[in-house]
């Protein structure tokens, strides 16, 4: 995880998939968020931080990427790992990425994956604490030993409509990818 203390937000995080853990374990008892101790407090954000902010708390690292473990799953919970992510978004457009990862781990076996976050030079705040809220944000996707790379984008606007929204819609040229 690249973590932007200016910002008090996640910019990057990068993991591996592997397609024989996408359906194992499954736990579905989500865990509570936590403040991330590992930070200093003056670049720490809180639960609260999103209280009628308009904006979901979106993990970078995904949770059903990590629910084959107790332990990788409540990893994914530390606030550091999570961004504001316009509602209809996250719980659409992203989610259904984030499906199409993991068949994508089953196929291949493994899947690397990198999420970067775009920030303007001056983002927007949110919250006590001030949290950037990010312009939108990329997934690169690569298999070196298959020659697989797949990037894409999508935006953070609240409001905008996610009906007939498809995965391809949001692929773009892994070479634009850029913070």
């Amino acid at each position: 995880m690249c973590y932007d203390y200016k910002k008090k937000a996640v910019k990057a995080v990068s993991y591996t998939l592997f397609g024989d853990l996408v359906n194992e374990g499954n736990i579905d008892k989500r865990p509570s968020f936590y403040v991330e101790k590992k930070l200093k407090s003056q670049y720490r954000i809180s639960s609260s931080d999103y209280t009628n902010s308009g904006y979901d708390r979106g993990h970078m690292a995904p949770d059903a990427a990590f629910d084959w473990s107790q332990e990788s799953l409540d990893a994914v919970y530390t606030l550091a790992n999570i961004i504001p992510q316009a509602p209809q978004v996250n719980r659409r457009s992203w989610a259904k990425l984030e499906d199409y990862v993991r068949d994508k781990a089953e196929a291949l076996g493994e899947v690397s994956v990198v999420n970067v976050v775009k920030y303007g030079e001056r983002s927007r705040r949110m919250g006590k604490n001030r949290m950037a809220i990010s312009r939108g944000y990329y997934k690169i996707l690569y298999n070196q030993d298959e020659k697989y790379e797949e990037c894409f984008f999508y935006s953070n606007k609240l409001g905008v409509s996610t009906d007939g929204d498809k995965v391809e819609m949001h692929r773009v040229s892994c070479a634009t990818v850029s913070n």
